[in-house]
């Protein structure tokens, strides 16, 4: 596993060639290869000096390296405009090293270590190349609302060594039946994956991030909560049969009100946003009923929520670059100008809300069984939220490609053939993976 480290640390001084831009995107694209033909099982493999990966860790991993990638891709206006173009290369590098680590450590303290060392890259994404004054007061509440759980969460980790008399995942073998224990763990995963009631930061820290910034938060930054939960709650099983109840039940009425939020959204950022707090709200119940389908829908619905959400801010983001504004009702009646680029939001829309053949469907029915055997009353939840889906997904596609055009204000440039090729990597993976959907099933 330290070949990957080594790679990465020896790709800094490739940020500082001015005329490489591009080349660093070829060479993590080389690093996504070198990963994929790397292999896995259901145990950790190639262990070695505290670093190792399963099937989990694994996914992960190359969803990191994919996303940090198509990121570099996105990013043309930072290459063109020439802003700080070399430090964002490095900002990007260190992001990726510390979601490696995070990903792969098999030990509890490394892991929280680099779990919150990934904060400051994406702080930094967001202040120094976020679009609005508003991007500080984002930055502070994404800072504030990771620290306030950061301290017990680090005692907590210190209660794991004392109680087990060793930090590594694989040796975790007991039950820690205490109520205390189980927030001062999990409270700082339900605000990263964000769970309802602790998600205000994600809105604000998307609408105001540069279109890097929204593909990492919504890309990987959310899975880090919900890897984090699969690997915490073997310890804490006793505890989580008696709690897991309102956590779920908070979860699936908290993802009812967020798509009622949706609707009401005149920002395409902000409806992205929300309606990311709605999937991984479903992947966090499925992990909360504590049963095999719930941890397997929920890794299928990491990896599928990361491509689709991350592609739609890029479609957002090709928008904003024409006419500069994210409104809804200024982004109209974009199939007259670009009809290619709606036939990307139509692709892409269906993914959102879980058509065939997206990962998210697969995902989807996995949790909705996982749900439904651990409460037969949630069905009637998962109607609604199933429906409210559809119709946001329907609602962001139909306003801003049907409805009057305002001429005057549009660019009529059609798009770049990078733009196009950033959509097909994002949609190729997500719609290609559920031919292979069983390998998701395989880490438990």
């Amino acid at each position: 596993m330290m070949k990957f480290i080594f790679m990465m640390i020896f790709m800094m001084p490739l940020s500082f060639c001015s005329l490489k831009f591009w080349f660093n995107q070829f060479i993590y694209l080389f690093l996504t290869l070198f990963f994929f033909c790397f292999g896995f099982n259901y145990l950790f493999v190639n262990v070695g000096y505290g670093l190792g990966a399963d099937l989990l860790s694994y996914s992960l991993i190359l969803l990191s390296i994919w996303i940090c990638s198509l990121m570099i891709m996105s990013s043309g206006n930072i290459y063109s405009n020439k802003v700080f173009s070399n430090l964002f290369l490095l900002v990007l590098l260190i992001l990726l090293i510390s979601l490696y680590c995070t990903f792969a450590s098999l030990n509890v303290f490394i892991f929280y270590l680099f779990f919150e060392i990934s904060l400051i890259p994406t702080l930094i994404l967001i202040l120094g190349w976020g679009y609005q004054p508003e991007r500080i007061q984002a930055g502070v509440y994404l800072l504030f609302y990771t620290l306030f759980a950061s301290l017990p969460m680090m005692i907590s980790v210190f209660y794991v060594y004392n109680y087990f008399d060793s930090m590594i995942f694989f040796f975790l073998d007991g039950d820690l039946n205490y109520l205390v224990f189980y927030f001062c763990v999990n409270l700082v995963f339900f605000i990263k994956i964000p769970m309802f009631l602790v998600h205000l930061w994600l809105p604000k820290a998307h609408v105001e991030a540069p279109v890097s910034g929204s593909m990492i938060l919504a890309g990987i930054m959310l899975k880090l909560g919900g890897y984090g939960l699969m690997r915490f709650m073997v310890i804490m099983m006793g505890v989580g049969l008696r709690v897991n109840f309102f956590i779920i039940s908070m979860s699936m009425v908290g993802g009812i009100l967020i798509s009622l939020i949706c609707l009401r959204q005149g920002d395409m950022k902000s409806l992205i946003a929300y309606s990311s707090v709605a999937h991984m709200g479903l992947a966090l119940s499925g992990i909360m009923t504590l049963n095999y389908w719930g941890m397997c829908g929920a890794l299928m619905m990491m990896v599928a929520h990361g491509l689709c959400s991350s592609s739609l801010f890029c479609l957002a983001n090709i928008s904003y670059e024409r006419l500069m504004s994210r409104s809804l009702y200024l982004n109209k009646g974009l199939i007259n100008l670009m009809p290619s680029m709606s036939f990307w939001w139509f692709l892409l829309s269906c993914s959102n809300m879980s058509a065939p053949p997206s990962l998210n469907l697969v995902g989807e029915i996995v949790l909705f069984n996982s749900t439904i055997s651990w409460s037969f009353f949630l069905m009637i939840i998962l109607f609604f939220l199933s429906f409210f889906s559809g119709a946001y997904s329907l609602y962001l596609y139909s306003y801003t490609q049907h409805g009057k055009i305002y001429l005057g204000m549009y660019s009529f440039f059609l798009g770049y053939i990078r733009e196009y090729l950033l959509l097909f990597l994002h949609w190729f993976p997500l719609n290609m993976l559920i031919f292979k959907s069983e390998y998701f099933m395989m880490w438990v």
